[in-house]
């Protein structure tokens, strides 16, 4: 266990620095130092949340895991309001204080994945019937997911309907019964697509690159050409083009082009293997958790870091349209680097209260639980 939260530890360090250098170096010639002492501030404020919730039992998250809830569900009502949550490029998902963004979705992210680990602990032997398998646990998720979709946010309820779905499975749920909620998802989002031209325009500059570089693909195609232009060692810090105007995201969703131009293919390879060692490091700890609320609570929050980190590479890479999600520990950001800091801290809690010699979680408890489901973590 000790290695484990030591090199999540150092992944997580390293993902940080890395981002703060490569955030001064993307925007140095338009603003400075302007966001590297913003970005240095927010991680003051994380280091602060993330000891915090590493000392403190996580065993506090079931007693106050509704309360948390419902403060999320009512920030994502709120900044739905005009004239209180602020709007930009047609989506309203910030708070806006004298300058200083929050977006409530990354508290909603936390206060959902808590509430979903709080009630596969609470009803772990009811989790292979339909109405506390399904019916209950798609009411909860659903309150916060369709919040975040009308902002719109597209990419934060992907997100966060797949690690949803991930802890039900783990946690007990049938597969005959998570499988038609989760077609009718796919089939809803088809359809809204369908009626948003910005989203279908975004899908098509996403399969037909070349016809849209110059219009809404753009910023996808001179991505490509930052990290084809880098080459195996890059052009060397600082020496990067692409941000010179032509990535305009380049310190926040899109600054692992930068990486590759300036860097080169290692260091990008080398951002991949640290997010993976981080996802199973996280892995290991949710095993080893010394209860199923702990296990299924470190699991989310590992599914939510890791695959926010695939999302964004997929994306800046054209493997997957733009979904506007950053990129953990790297992107510019404060409300993102607070809650994966704050992420963080809770694995090393569990970790901190973790059963060392033997783990929580095995391929026997998985294949033994309730009826079809070879994914539902043991009872205790």
């Amino acid at each position: 266990m000790k290695v484990a939260v030591t090199t999540l530890a150092f992944c997580v360090t390293s993902l940080l620095a890395l981002g703060l250098v490569m955030l001064y170096s993307s925007s140095m010639t338009q603003v400075g130092a302007h966001y590297l002492m913003m970005q240095l501030v927010w991680c003051i404020f994380g280091f602060i949340l993330c000891v915090s919730a590493a000392s403190l039992d996580y065993q506090l998250l079931k007693k106050y895991a509704w309360p948390i809830f419902g403060l999320a569900f009512f920030l994502l009502l709120l900044v739905l309001v005009p004239h209180i949550g602020r709007k930009i490029n047609g989506a309203r998902r910030w708070f806006d204080l004298h300058g200083v963004r929050f977006q409530p979705s990354e508290l909603g992210k936390i206060a959902l994945i808590i509430a979903l680990a709080w009630y596969g602990d609470r009803y772990q032997r009811r989790m292979h019937t339909f109405t506390w398998g399904i019916a209950v646990p798609i009411a909860i998720i659903g309150a916060i997911l369709t919040l975040i979709f009308v902002e719109p946010d597209r990419g934060t309820t992907i997100l966060l309907a797949a690690v949803s779905g991930a802890i039900l499975l783990l946690a007990g749920v049938q597969w005959k019964f998570i499988v038609p909620p989760v077609i009718l998802a796919i089939v809803g989002l088809v359809v809204s697509i369908l009626h948003d031209p910005m989203r279908m325009k975004r899908i098509f500059s996403w399969l037909y690159m070349e016809q849209n570089k110059d219009g809404v693909g753009y910023q996808a195609y001179q991505a490509m050409i930052a990290l084809g232009s880098g080459g195996w060692n890059g052009l060397g810090l600082g020496n990067g083009r692409q941000k010179l105007g032509f990535v305009p995201e380049h310190h926040t969703d899109f600054i692992f082009s930068i990486i590759g131009e300036e860097l080169g293919l290692v260091a990008t390879l080398a951002v991949i293997l640290a997010f993976v060692i981080l996802a199973l490091c996280g892995l290991y700890i949710a095993l080893h958790a010394r209860d199923t609320f702990g296990t299924l609570l470190a699991t989310g929050i590992t599914l939510l870091i890791s695959l926010q980190a695939a999302i964004n590479i997929g994306v800046v890479t054209s493997a997957l349209p733009n979904k506007g999600l950053p990129l953990p520990f790297i992107s510019y950001g404060g409300s993102n680097l607070l809650a994966m800091l704050t992420c963080v801290g809770i694995l090393l809690s569990v970790a901190r209260q973790a059963n060392s010699s033997v783990p929580k979680v095995s391929v026997s408890d998985f294949v033994s639980k309730s009826n079809d489901n070879p994914f539902a973590a043991k009872a205790t």
